[in-house]
């Protein structure tokens, strides 16, 4: 509940006072909280349950044991057995109490350790000093009440409750140890013509590995050789199998299914993809959503107010109530205190947003933190960039034109030799281009890149730039020699980049990248859900609106600048839009950071995921949609566990004041008040993980 509290070993949270929650996760992780609540709880039972059959053995008037008893060593043998229920079995409630006094945070341990600390210290001091009390207080055959059987009843009941919580809450890391489950143990690496199995730790960076039919793949890597086909529903939430050649990467943790690949291993341990996941997933499952202000802000006067009703419940039934008054106060007034406690308050957001990340971790959703997962239901506006977005992002060149006397393999060879020190997609292309015509690039100096635009470098003695029209016009090129030629091309959906040498037009080449598959039906779904979808690319007009028919898509955004792409997100929002924005690459950071949501594809780069609060794995558009999902059905949990924590203690805090006394008789049994107070705790756990199974 409270993610900057940290401490070294497990323990109680001193703002709220429940059990912290280890920071990582491991599949053989003991709980050492819910080992101790257990034990207490066993012994608890067994010395309550003689405590509660003697009570009610003095309550019952014409028992034979009151005739063999007195009562005052029935209230000596209750006092006996009490105790170490108490004492020991509520030890810790007593501690957390005491420690929300010291931290001035009041929480429901401090209702619990009033409540049955005043009826325990009552009942003792009546039982070992009775004539210290006034003598009104005592009955007719002369002793005064005791209330050991309620203070040991609330005691086990609150034990019970913890034992379930924890257990409950421990089902919500599920999703993280399964995760952690899929790692494959070990590798078999291939050295010196020779194959051998190794523990996974010591594989490193650059070993060759075989992966046979069946194995997980061990780590993130390259096929070097072989085909196969590998499962990877594990990170996309896709059943279908995926084609593997080599040049292909794969995934740790993902599975082949067919035929054998030798692979070189290019992340390891920490960096892979699969402990990114876990990592990513743990830090979500700590953060606060935005909903939970509320339930902070409750809590901030719920306490102080319980015990202010309890203190005019006690005064109200001391005065106005029938005989036993005291008896009747100091009862009401601990049911009070006991069926208020906000435990339930305070676990309806967190276990909620828990659950969620972990299930959206295996439908290839990642979500940073939970401002971002709330966000994603009420957005509104989608803004989406083009290249390894809407497209695979590996685009290829698909024409080369050259100008001004120079010739295809000349042209071709100055942009590959400036586009190498470049990390776009499609400055690759060309590169790939020019190496698949036997075209091997120069080398360049004075290397700059200006993100979305283009790049300048010198090759040769030569000064040549490689960007969009606005990028070599900035710099005084010509352009107009080859807009009849570019026209055409951009209408086929492809993106066409200039070059320069010396300040003249040399030609101008053409990149295809081809669309997403999944991309139109995505792009429907989310318009169908009432998402207005946009493209923003700083590619031209004609290839941008080209790309954006096949998809779909009505509304572009063409030629802006990296800079201007967060100015369009930063227009959308003033509109009063809730605006998320998907993007892969470095020029995209700006943006996804402005936005509501930033969604980062998997396959784009680590800048534009660490800027963004959500991270489809594989890139794929449909992953939006299922975030999309699991934010409106988290929401709807989270409402749903507040609206049931709100109304308990709305109806119980009265109810067990005794205000259906007066019409109907009724009193509300401390013991009663426990139970329900413990069991409201264990069904909002209980309707947060029904998410693990929500559709998405």
């Amino acid at each position: 509940m409270h993610p900057q509290v940290v401490a070294d070993g497990p323990g109680a949270c001193p703002i709220c006072g429940m059990a912290l929650e280890p920071v990582t996760v491991s599949l053989d992780e003991q709980n050492p909280e819910l080992r101790e609540m257990q034990r207490r709880f066993r012994v608890s039972v067994v010395l309550t349950i003689p405590v509660l059959l003697l009570g009610m053995s003095d309550l019952v008037p014409g028992q034979p044991v009151q005739h063999a008893i007195s009562w005052r060593t029935i209230a000596w043998l209750e006092l006996a057995l009490a105790t170490p229920v108490v004492l020991w079995g509520g030890w810790p409630f007593f501690e957390r109490g005491w420690s929300s006094v010291v931290n001035r945070s009041l929480n429901m341990f401090t209702l619990i350790a009033l409540g049955t600390g005043i009826a325990y210290l009552f009942s003792a001091v009546a039982t070992v000093a009775p004539g210290l009390l006034p003598a009104s207080l005592r009955t007719d055959h002369g002793g005064v009440p005791v209330y050991f059987e309620p203070a040991a009843v609330i005691v086990t009941l609150v034990l019970l409750g913890q034992v379930l919580e924890l257990s409950a809450r421990a089902r919500t890391r599920e999703a993280l140890k399964a995760l952690l489950g899929l790692a494959a143990n070990t590798a078999r690496r291939v050295e010196n013509g020779l194959e051998r199995d190794v523990p996974l730790e010591e594989i490193s960076v650059g070993d060759l590995l075989r992966v046979r039919p069946g194995e997980k793949v061990p780590v993130d890597g390259t096929v070097v050789d072989g085909q196969s086909s590998v499962d990877e529903s594990m990170l996309t939430g896709e059943p279908m199998p995926v084609d593997k050649s080599p040049g292909d990467s794969v995934t740790g943790a993902t599975l082949n299914v067919s035929g054998t690949f030798v692979m070189r291993a290019e992340r390891v341990g920490s960096d892979t993809v699969l402990a990114q996941i876990v990592h990513m997933v743990g830090e979500a499952q700590r953060s606060r959503a935005p909903i939970q202000r509320l339930a902070d802000r409750v809590a901030g006067w719920f306490v102080p107010a319980v015990i202010a009703v309890a203190a005019v419940t006690f005064v109200a039934w001391l005065w106005l109530g029938p005989e036993p008054r005291f008896a009747h106060a100091l009862v009401n007034a601990v049911a009070v205190l006991i069926i208020a406690c906000p435990c339930a308050l305070g676990l309806a957001t967190p276990i909620s947003v828990m659950v969620a990340t972990g299930r959206g971790a295996h439908a290839g959703v990642l979500v940073r933190n939970a401002e971002a997962l709330e966000a994603m239901a009420r957005v509104d506006t989608l803004l989406v960039d083009k290249t390894g977005t809407l497209t695979e992002g590996k685009p290829r060149l698909v024409d080369v034109r050259p100008l001004g006397g120079y010739r295809d393999a000349e042209v071709l060879r100055l942009a590959a030799s400036v586009e190498l020190g470049s990390e776009h997609p499609l400055a690759q292309a060309i590169v790939d281009g020019a190496r698949e015509r036997g075209i091997e690039p120069a080398a360049a100096s004075s290397f700059r890149a200006m993100a979305g635009q283009g790049v300048t470098a010198n090759v040769e003695g030569r000064a040549v730039a490689v960007g969009n029209a606005s990028f070599l016009g900035d710099r005084g090129v010509e352009l107009s020699e080859a807009e009849g030629d570019a026209d055409p091309l951009c209408g086929e959906g492809w993106t066409v980049i200039f070059l320069a040498v010396d300040g003249g037009l040399a030609g101008v080449l053409s990149v295809a990248d081809p669309l997403k598959e999944s991309a139109s039906d995505a792009i429907r779904a989310l318009q169908a859900d009432g998402v207005r979808v946009v493209m923003v690319t700083g590619d031209r007009r004609t290839t941008a609106e080209a790309v954006a028919r096949k998809v779909g898509i009505t509304e572009v955004d063409a030629e802006v600048l990296p800079v201007a792409k967060a100015e369009v997100v930063e227009r959308y929002r003033r509109e009063g839009r809730v605006v998320a924005m998907a993007g892969d690459g470095i020029n995209d950071a700006p943006a996804l950071a402005a936005a509501d949501v930033g969604i980062a594809m998997g396959t784009g780069t680590d800048v534009a995921m660490e800027s963004a609060g959500i991270t489809l794995v594989r890139g794929d558009l449909r992953g939006i949609v299922r975030a999309r999902r699991l934010s409106k059905n988290t929401l709807r949990n989270v409402r749903q566990n507040l609206f049931w924590a709100f109304g308990y203690n709305v109806l119980g805090v009265p109810i067990a004041a005794g205000a259906l006394y007066p019409a109907v008789g009724l009193l509300l049994s401390p013991m009663i008040a426990s139970a329900a107070m413990s069991f409201s705790s264990v069904s909002v756990i209980a309707n947060a993980l029904r998410l693990r199974r929500v559709s998405l």
